[in-house]
């Protein structure tokens, strides 16, 4: 009962971390700078994966697609194939744990699920680790520019959708962490064996007892008739 309560708790905690992990790709706010003003805020830049926007002190912004994947930056790059690896494998591990959690009909035998449930644990925590390393790598960059004393460009700051992909990263280790202890704990609790060796009919006990019976019988004619008897 408590591994079945536990591979309920890891599933829920890995597909919000999944869940997060996937917002994190059409999120436009990975890295934000603002040009402020003596009053208002007069610009905000922002970008992400895919675009990069600004937005005047009217609210309206203007964004401008990247043009080319292979003339993109290398951590760009690195941090697209990162993040859409994580969002595949957190898919994948999400089927694995629902085929494998004990609380399901499909599956097979305890074995065989309990060996699912850690196959889609070991696959959470690589979703978890890709999404950790692509959110780490965009971050780094942003943080060497910004104290790069000779860097002349446009400093940028972290954010929302970085903070948001290290939290799923973290739910999705976590609960792909508790599904691997899930194999262990059916190992400590195995499920008892009873054999069954049928019901003893009524006719069978009789024929028993009667047998028994029978044998007294056989070996008290030898006692009661001698000679005598038959004079």
């Amino acid at each position: 009962m408590a591994s079945t309560a536990s591979e309920i708790i890891a599933f829920m905690v890995s597909v919000s971390g999944w869940v997060l992990v996937s917002s994190t790709l059409p999120t436009e706010y990975w890295k934000v700078s603002t040009i402020d003003g003596t009053v208002i805020t007069t610009a905000t830049y922002f970008a992400n994966l895919w675009k990069m926007c600004v937005t005047d002190s009217t609210g309206v912004a203007n964004c401008k697609e990247f043009p080319s994947m292979l003339a993109l930056d290398g951590y760009i790059q690195a941090c697209r194939g990162l993040m859409i690896a994580a969002v595949s494998l957190g898919f994948f591990g999400s089927i694995f744990a629902l085929f494998g959690m004990k609380c399901t009909k499909v599956g097979g035998s305890d074995k065989s699920k309990a060996k699912i449930a850690c196959l889609a644990g070991i696959v959470f925590i690589l979703s978890g680790l890709c999404s950790m390393t692509g959110c780490s790598l965009y971050a780094n960059k942003i943080t060497t520019e910004f104290f790069d004393p000779l860097f002349v460009e446009q400093k940028y700051e972290l954010g929302a959708a970085l903070f948001i992909g290290w939290a799923g990263a973290s739910l999705c280790i976590i609960g792909g962490v508790i599904f691997c202890f899930s194999i262990s704990d059916n190992k400590k609790t195995p499920r008892m064996g009873y054999t069954y060796s049928g019901a003893t009919s009524v006719l069978s006990s009789r024929t028993k007892n009667h047998g028994g019976e029978g044998d007294l019988k056989t070996t008290s004619p030898s006692k009661q008739f001698d000679k005598n008897a038959y004079v």
